[in-house]
């Protein structure tokens, strides 16, 4: 049979895998058919596309850990606010951004740097500057909103306002709201009322942040969300051939929430489309360290951080098993060493899940009691490093360590300690809260810092990990999540998803792999993101 593509670089690299001499590879129906050299052109015929190109081919890149719908749309409609870093510039953007939406109902806005305001948070002061006027920050880590009292006044709220999970509506000494605004149940409270994009428009703001992916050399990302307009989106987008990368969408489970919930994540495993699948379900077992709702062992600093963000954890439990027992993996959301914990309690209890693997995210501070468990009970442990590097001052100087203390910050993103204990290492970005362009996360990971910031002294410099240990925490891995055996890997017989670069980025500096140009990706079987 005559193959659909064929494509010849310099060299194809499996990471971790032995090199060999091989550099052409063939696709029949989304399927990579042989693995070799030149002869491999013999099996194409008159509608074959034939394709050389003076690079190398690795498994097609995946980020285990995004968020592209309520991502693209904030990045669409919102004020970006990450060069934010004082009370002042929070201010001056403010100002320019009502100047520029002149007559808009709200300002919104993300990515903001909770140690603009000091050891308290407090929305209040936007009345001095901007009376009137509805404001809404959503914080750099998602988990927190910073709103105006005009918000705070539209929606009448009073802080005694009760949720099914920890969140809050933060108030004073006095009781008064304070405009700081805890968790998802009561975000949703504010950023229900922002105004609504039409499905295309919606459909637009991902298409662009998607395609921007992809040039990086991503070819899948797992959406750790599917909230509304997440069916359509991806069917407007599906339906017209536009997806540049294959989506995996794991729905939500709310905190606390009931089985007749459960059965409808359940229900929605069947949903999909030529380049996107609902596949896995996703918990948060609690908060952030920044907001104090992460959940360790001991309080931090403040005497917070010491709860779940589940009420009742022993639903969170149950809800596993629930899922375990319909062969649906689960993703875990899990901050802190008590969470991590309770999380691998509750997977152990509930057993391997047949559709793919268990997976906890984030476990930004763990002990050294928690290690080896990753790796006896194969529970993917999902690590943003990006996080470590661009959130955390390596002085500890910053919130995130203030609060947790020297040790537990000494125990930050741990992937050195993870990868010797035998765990399976994935590693993300947590896109928009994250770098999205893999070449710079893989840099850092294997530098710990930025890697733009030669001059930035690394944050923990004993967890740095090889570059091929990077690549292959990022193809073969995502592919053992989702339980397919044989992706992740430029192989016959495994799907044809390929990220093709100029240079084989495991011979190159992390400097150099961050600007590693990338000259294609092959998608179920199709080029993308090839100039000619």
């Amino acid at each position: 049979m005559n193959a659909d593509l064929i494509i010849s670089a310099r060299a194809i690299i499996n990471p971790l895998a032995k090199e060999t001499s091989e550099t052409t590879v063939a696709i029949s129906d989304g399927i990579i058919s042989a693995v070799g050299g030149p002869e491999l052109r013999a099996q194409a015929g008159e509608s074959t596309r034939v394709i050389e190109l003076d690079g190398v081919i690795l498994p097609g890149l995946v980020d285990i850990h995004t968020h592209p719908i309520w991502g693209s749309i904030e990045r669409g409609t919102s004020l970006d606010l990450a060069e934010v870093k004082t009370r002042e510039q929070l201010i001056s953007a403010t100002a320019a951004r009502i100047s520029q939406l002149a007559g808009a109902e709200w300002i919104t806005g993300f990515n903001l740097d909770l140690n603009v305001f000091g050891s308290e948070v407090d929305g209040r002061f936007f009345e001095e500057h901007f009376p009137g006027i509805k404001i809404s920050y959503l914080t750099a880590d998602a988990h927190a909103l910073v709103i105006s009292p005009a918000v705070v006044a539209q929606l009448g709220l009073t802080g005694t306002e009760e949720f099914a999970d920890a969140s809050q509506i933060v108030v004073d000494r006095t009781g008064a709201p304070t405009g700081y605004i805890l968790e998802l149940q009561a975000m949703d409270l504010v950023m229900s009322q922002y105004p609504v994009p039409s499905i295309a428009q919606a459909a637009n703001y991902v298409l662009a942040e998607l395609r921007t992916l992809a040039a990086s050399g991503l070819t899948g990302v797992h959406a750790l969300d599917f909230a509304d307009p997440s069916q359509e989106v991806y069917e407007y987008l599906d339906e017209r051939n536009l997806l540049p990368l294959f989506v995996h969408a794991s729905p939500l489970i709310p905190a606390d929430s009931t089985p007749q919930i459960w059965q409808q994540a359940l229900e929605q495993q069947k949903l999909g489309g030529t380049r996107w699948k609902v596949s896995g379900v996703k918990f948060m077992l609690d908060g952030t360290a920044d907001n104090g709702s992460a959940w360790f062992q001991s309080p931090d600093c403040l005497g917070e951080n010491a709860h779940s963000l589940w009420r009742n954890p022993r639903a969170y439990a149950q809800a596993v098993t629930f899922f375990t027992a319909h062969g649906v993996p689960t993703a875990t959301h899990a901050i802190g060493d008590a969470a991590v914990a309770f999380a691998l309690d509750a997977i152990e209890a509930a057993g391997p899940a047949t559709g793919g693997a268990h997976r906890i995210e984030h476990l930004e501070s763990i002990g050294d009691e928690l290690l080896d468990r990753f790796a006896q009970l194969n529970v993917v442990a999902s690590v943003q490093p990006v996080h470590g590097t661009r959130l955390i001052s390596p002085h500890g100087d910053d919130n995130w360590s203030t609060r947790l203390g020297a040790e537990r910050a000494r125990h930050g993103w741990r992937t050195r300690d993870l990868l010797d204990a035998g765990a399976p290492l994935a590693l993300g970005s947590d896109w928009p809260i994250g770098v999205a362009d893999p070449r710079v996360a893989l840099a850092d990971a294997q530098l710990r810092r930025p890697v733009e910031e030669t001059g930035r002294a690394a944050l923990h410099t004993e967890q740095a990990i090889s570059s091929a240990e990077a690549y292959y925490a990022m193809t073969r891995i995502p592919a053992l999540v989702t339980g397919n055996p044989a992706g992740g890997q430029v192989a016959t017989g495994s799907p044809a998803n390929l990220s093709i670069f100029a240079n084989n980025p495991l011979s190159l500096t992390p400097e150099e792999q961050a600007a590693n140009p990338v000259l294609a990706t092959v998608v179920t079987g199709q080029l993308h993101h090839y100039p000619a």
